[in-house]
C-alpha cells in the first residue's frame, strides 16, 4: 500500500515537472542561425526596395517578426532608428546603454560596415516593459544604412 503511495505521488510529481517543461518550450526565441537569416532576408530586401522593406520591417510583415525576432535599421549618417521596437524609433542608436552602462548602441553603429556582420552581445527588454536580459545582435551595414537582428541566447 505504502509501495502504492509513494508510486503514485512521484508519477504526479513527474507529470507537474514535464508540464512545466512544456509550457516553458511552448513559445522558444529564435536562434543564432534564425536570427542570421532573418539580416540576410533584410539586407536583400532593402537592396530590392528600401522604403517598402522598412515598412515591412515596422510591421512586422513578410515574416519579418518571428518569435522575439525582428530586423532593425538605423541611418549610418546621423544614428537614427529607423525600424525596430517602437519604443526606439526616431532615437539615435548611439546613444543606446545597456543597464550595466555598456554603450552597445556605439558598437552597433561601429559595426554597420557593408559585406561584413559584427556580433554586438549585450542586455535588452524582450518586450518594451520587461527587464532587460542578455542579447546578441548580427550587425551589417547596406549603403547608408545599419541593420541588424538579435536573439536572446
Amino acid at each position: 500500500m505504502l509501495r502504492n503511495s509513494v508510486m503514485a505521488g512521484l508519477s504526479a510529481a513527474s507529470l507537474a515537472v514535464s508540464a512545466a517543461a512544456i509550457a516553458q518550450q511552448a513559445v522558444p526565441g529564435g536562434t543564432a542561425a534564425e536570427a542570421r537569416t532573418m539580416l540576410e532576408r533584410a539586407v536583400s530586401a532593402v537592396r530590392t526596395d528600401k522604403a517598402k522593406a522598412l515598412d515591412m520591417f515596422i510591421k512586422g510583415e513578410c515574416g519579418f517578426k518571428d518569435r522575439d525576432l525582428y530586423p532593425f535599421c538605423f541611418s549610418t549618417a546621423d544614428g537614427k532608428v529607423l525600424a525596430g521596437p517602437p519604443f526606439v524609433i526616431g532615437k539615435d542608436i548611439r546613444t543606446f546603454k545597456d543597464s550595466t552602462g555598456k554603450e552597445f548602441g556605439k558598437e552597433n553603429f561601429k559595426a554597420a560596415v557593408e559585406n561584413n556582420i559584427t556580433e554586438v552581445t549585450y542586455l535588452f527588454p524582450r518586450t518594451n516593459d520587461g527587464p532587460p536580459v542578455p542579447k546578441v545582435s548580427f550587425i551589417t551595414g547596406v549603403g547608408e544604412l545599419g541593420r541588424g537582428v538579435g536573439y536572446y541566447p
